[in-house]
């Protein structure tokens, strides 16, 4: 590993992780022999291109990840990119269990490392659902209709946010809920601020 490209933030996330502290060892090796920049972003590994964010790190309950922030665009050949949720649009990830599966793909874990570098070099980007395409809940449609400056407050959040809270409100499966939901992000929506602000 070349000096340059690490960071003493990724020493202590590895020295301080328990559960996948060999496969994200593992990991950082692979990408750092890519020639990416590491940096440390989210709490995470990330390694970029030019400033660009290509790959970061992360793990879960059952299974850590490279996280491929335009894997969208990555040609899959080889099956490995998962869509984390369905309404993920750019990121995908590569899912391991352990270090001898990462040992077994590093020829194919580069692979996709290197195509995401060549996006980043062609300056590529994820065409993402516009907000417009997201279906408004019958729920806060009402509410809409009630408190036109609702509706306007919210015409008025970033693209980011709407979306947020119609995947929110969307997802519950009984209107009650949906519309308990709606009361309580009121507020929050009329003081132009996001779900988590």
């Amino acid at each position: 590993m070349s000096e340059t490209y690490t960071t003493h933030k990724v020493d202590e996330f590895l020295t301080n992780e328990k559960k996948w502290k060999d496969e994200f060892t593992k990991l950082r090796q692979i990408v750092l022999d890519c020639d990416l920049t590491e940096d440390f972003k989210w709490n995470h590994p990330c390694y970029t291109y030019d400033g660009n964010n290509v790959v970061l790190i992360h793990g879960f309950k059952h299974y850590c990840a490279l996280l491929f922030h335009k894997g969208a665009l990555l040609k899959d050949l080889d099956n490995m990119l998962i869509q984390q949720t369905e309404n993920t649009q750019s990121a995908r990830q590569i899912r391991f269990t352990d270090v001898q599966e990462i040992v077994d793909n590093e020829d194919k874990i580069k692979h996709y490392i290197h195509q995401a570098i060549e996006v980043e070099k062609a300056g590529l980007k994820v065409d993402f659902k516009d907000t417009t395409q997201y279906t408004v809940p019958e729920e806060l449609q009402i509410k809409f209709d009630e408190m036109p400056e609702l509706k306007t407050a919210f015409e008025s959040l970033t693209p980011g946010r709407q979306r947020a809270y119609l995947l929110h409100f969307s997802k519950a499966k009984k209107s009650d809920t949906r519309q308990a939901r709606v009361e309580k992000y009121i507020q929050k929506i009329l003081d132009g601020k996001g779900m988590n602000d």
